[in-house]
């Protein structure tokens, strides 16, 4: 449909009329959630802790690191938190709270501060003791651990992570946890789960690791060299397979989450023992039933993934890259508009947002990032156009696509029959009758029992002399 006059097959210029429409969007994208009681996020939302790991390719000592860990000798998971004094708690507080400066046990590997403190500020039972506190004014996470272990004013280690970026800690350094990381990010939160909704990695502890660590970790927290055992920071998933339909909707949450963004490895403990906050409210059904269930998955489930394919600077968090280009898309004309469609690109590691089709020499429409295909409208007839294509995901965008073929909007739609005009007028032929045969004498048809007078013209047909509207028999297709 580029310059000529043609017509279209009706059932095709239906279908292009549906394609000028507005098309669907992607499946709309979960929100991931702030701190709760504040408009602080929890890392950008490109951060590791909150990719989705789903397509990630195995880690090639996966098989080892489960065994090592218990895995293949019926192991199963362990939801290491509830209603006080289990989990770990976390204090929200303004500015304005009282501060200190921490005499640390690893100093050389923590950051100054000041830190909130007072008695106020709820800490870990237990020996870790993590004193977990987020300023909503500034939206900085304090963190220390073994808090207090000393004496007033004391502690093991202290991290300050601004929850806005995705900086992550000098390589080497320690944090309030083994790994370096932050302990936050990484705890399964009763609201979340509310929600119908987790978004995050959850932080989970194996009993013996091996003396490195892997991105986004940033510390080692072992003696023993072995490859055979899972390093600080690496990250395990449940597998795909794994059927979740037996258990509740509070349990799937939890468990569509360990299929899409898994557990890190953050420090030694118990095996398969992952992290959740201290609330009163998992011991309330049907959140008491959920932390059962979640008892029975055997740690056989999970596989070790390498993420390192997210890796965008090895000191940064940030996960992932810009997509690449689509290939060039195919344009199809219409009469005001045009067709564009195109094959996804590899998305850099993180989910594909949205796609934009700009025109030259102009027309833009923006879709959503399962799309494969948009209609750019309030083009001019007579131009010829390309097109093309860009996709972004969290990173940012991506570059475009070469150009698509060349269109020429103007192609008509097909003209449909007028439905009030007359079908032409047949003249029917009448047959002479032969001389040598003599006319045949009319048969009188019988009067039915049941005959009425009918009327001079039944509703939906023409009096007698005045020709029937014509309307389209369903039984065929007009060109």
């Amino acid at each position: 449909m580029t310059g000529r006059r043609g017509r279209l097959s009706l059932g095709l210029a239906v279908g292009l009329l549906a394609l000028s429409g507005a098309l669907p969007l992607a499946r709309p994208q979960a929100v991931l959630a702030n701190v709760p009681g504040t408009g602080c996020p929890v890392f950008p939302a490109d951060n590791i802790w909150n990719a989705d790991v789903s397509g990630l390719p195995l880690n090639s000592h996966s098989a080892a690191w489960l065994s090592s860990t218990g895995a293949s000798s019926g192991r199963n998971l362990h939801p290491d938190f509830g209603g006080p004094p289990y989990g770990i708690p976390f204090n929200v507080v303004h500015s304005s709270h009282a501060t200190t400066n921490f005499t640390f046990q690893y100093a050389n590997e923590s950051d100054p501060g000041p830190y909130p403190y007072g008695g106020d500020l709820a800490i870990e039972q237990g020996s870790d003791a993590h004193l977990l506190s987020i300023d909503q004014d500034t939206c900085k996470l304090y963190e220390t651990f073994a808090t207090n272990s000393n004496g007033p004013r004391t502690a093991g280690s202290g991290a300050i992570f601004d929850l806005s970026t995705n900086a992550l800690r000098p390589a080497g350094w320690t944090s309030a946890d083994a790994a370096g990381l932050p302990i936050f990010p990484g705890l399964l939160r009763l609201d979340e789960v509310q929600s119908g909704y987790v978004g995050h990695a959850v932080r989970f502890t194996v009993a013996q690791s091996d003396s490195s660590y892997l991105w986004p970790a940033r510390h080692q927290a072992s003696a023993l060299s072995d490859p055979n055992l899972p390093p600080m920071g690496a990250r395990f998933r449940l597998k795909a397979g794994f059927d979740i339909s037996s258990f509740g909707p509070e349990a799937q949450v939890v468990l569509t989450a360990f299929k899409h963004y898994g557990l890190i490895v953050a420090d030694n403990g118990s095996n398969w023992f992952f992290t959740g906050t201290s609330d009163a409210g998992w011991d309330v059904e049907p959140y008491a039933t959920m932390v059962s269930q979640l008892k029975r998955v055997p740690a056989s489930a999970f596989e070790a993934i390498d993420e390192s394919g997210l890796m965008h600077d090895p000191n940064s968090a940030q996960a992932g890259t810009i997509p690449a280009a689509p290939a060039a898309p195919h344009a199809l004309a219409l009469w005001t508009s045009a067709a564009v469609s195109w094959a996804p690109p590899a998305n850099g590691g993180e989910p594909i947002l949205s796609y934009t089709v700009n025109g030259s020499p102009g027309g833009q429409v923006v879709v959503g990032g399962e799309a494969t295909s948009a209609t750019v409208t309030g083009l001019t007839t007579g131009i010829s156009y390309t097109f093309k294509v860009t996709a972004t995901n969290v990173v940012g965008p991506g570059p475009a696509s070469p150009p698509s073929n060349a269109v020429v909007p103007g192609g008509r739609l097909p003209v449909l029959p007028n439905p009030t005009a007359s079908p032409p007028v047949r003249t029917p032929i009448q047959q002479s009758t032969p001389a040598s045969q003599p006319p045949s004498r009319p048969v009188q048809a019988k009067p039915s029992r049941q005959s009425r007078a009918a009327p001079p013209h039944s509703a939906g047909q023409a009096p007698a002399g005045v020709p029937h509207l014509w309307r389209p028999d369903p039984r065929f297709r007009y060109e």
